[in-house]
């Protein structure tokens, strides 16, 4: 069974955080004068940062960044970056998507492994014996047991796809 047991195994993988990771990858880029991962890697450090400070406004001034967070930050930005992919491929631009896809594959590097398609089937087929759903319209009683199980390790567009499709053949 999948839940939150994998974002947990991912997250205490090692001793370094998110934050710390990134900068001692910029570090390495910056020696080995690789400007397109050194930019990506800027990026994120930023994101983070402003992630952070969003933080410190609600949580105090000495507020640390925690991996999970972090992972959350990156996350949007992985999707962002998504959802530029697929604007440029409509308009015609495989030149900006394919810089968009070297961006995400870095991103993708400090985010947990994705869940196949297979496995988010599984886990909404679940959710929908668990609330009992029988019709499109239990799509949000579904959604609301199966986010939390695939926060960080599953596409929102795909989770809410499959939901859909299940509860019409349902």
């Amino acid at each position: 069974m999948l839940d939150s047991t994998i974002l947990i195994s991912f997250l205490g993988g090692g001793s370094m955080s998110i934050s710390q990771r990134i900068v001692e990858d910029m570090k390495t880029a910056m020696k080995a004068g690789d400007k397109d991962r050194l930019g990506t890697l800027r990026m994120l450090k930023s994101k983070l940062q402003m992630a952070e400070v969003d933080l410190r406004a609600k949580k105090g001034l000495d507020y640390v960044l925690e991996d999970e967070q972090a992972l959350g930050a990156l996350s949007s930005y992985a999707k962002q970056r998504r959802d530029s992919i697929e604007s440029y491929d409509k308009a015609g631009r495989p030149d900006l998507a394919a810089k968009e896809r070297a961006e995400l594959e870095i991103v993708q590097e400090y985010l947990p492994a994705q869940l196949g398609e297979d496995d988010v089937r599984e886990i909404v087929k679940q959710a929908i014996a668990e609330v009992n759903a029988s019709s499109p319209d239990d799509m949000g009683a579904v959604m609301k047991v199966v986010m939390p199980k695939v926060k960080g390790v599953a596409d929102g567009k795909l989770v809410n796809q499959l939901v859909r499709d299940l509860l019409q053949g349902s």
